[in-house]
């Protein structure tokens, strides 16, 4: 890629800043279990990173066409709630070192997610993150979330940088298209292996952590990429 300056530094939340798609997977799995359907490992890792309405829709469609889709978001959303009342949502490894390095370097950042607000808002303080990031950017906030790239152009806004200069960083192949699209460079920290073959061409670079995001941004002086 061509080289640039990072101005600013925009996060995914679900499996990049939260380890929430296990209890994500916990709740469908129970509730299509109780509706007699069982969703295999891979058909559930396959929605990382997608909007929740085609999450119902990709499970509708698993299920069968007589699958009670409203029955199953009912008590999917149950489930999943009891899950993490109980356990929480873990921080994912690096973030609070990278964390450091913005406030160090004074780098604004922001969160960009399809989450809707009030889910991410939620999610966030479970991870005790409520008051972490002054800038959200929610699916509810645009009119297509990701992979479209209205998201991150949100973002940018908000945080008043050029898209160019926001350095993106993604868990799944959903990010990384999006991130794509609106022009940012991006780096993959995978959430799943093995890596989508994919986000892994596509991104501008490939990380095992945000520890190593925090390394990378240190080792540049003037914040170049």
């Amino acid at each position: 890629m061509t080289e640039c300056r990072i101005s600013a530094v925009i996060f995914d939340m679900d499996g990049l800043v939260l380890d929430s798609e296990i209890g994500y997977v916990h709740a469908w799995r129970r509730a299509a279990a109780e509706m007699d359907c069982e969703l295999a490992d891979d058909f559930c890792l396959s929605l990382s990173g997608i909007p929740g309405q085609q999450v119902s829709q990709r499970i509708q469609a698993y299920c069968g066409n007589d699958f009670d889709i409203d029955r199953f978001q009912h008590l999917s959303g149950s489930y999943w709630t009891a899950y993490v009342e109980k356990y929480g949502i873990a921080v994912k490894p690096g973030f609070f070192a990278l964390m450091a390095v913005l406030l160090e370097r004074s780098l604004p950042y922001c969160l960009a997610t399809n989450s809707r607000l009030a889910a991410a808002q939620r999610c966030l303080a479970l991870a005790g993150l409520q008051q972490t990031f002054p800038h959200i950017v929610a699916g509810d906030a645009v009119a297509a979330a990701k992979p479209a790239p209205d998201i991150f152009w949100r973002a940018a806004a908000e945080l008043a940088c050029p898209i160019q200069e926001c350095l993106v960083l993604e868990d799944s192949p959903t990010g990384v298209a999006a991130a794509l699209a609106a022009g940012a460079p991006c780096i993959l920290v995978p959430s799943l292996r093995p890596v989508d073959a994919w986000a892994a061409e596509h991104a501008d670079y490939l990380m095992d952590d945000l520890g190593q995001v925090a390394d990378f941004i240190s080792a540049r002086p003037d914040h170049p990429l």
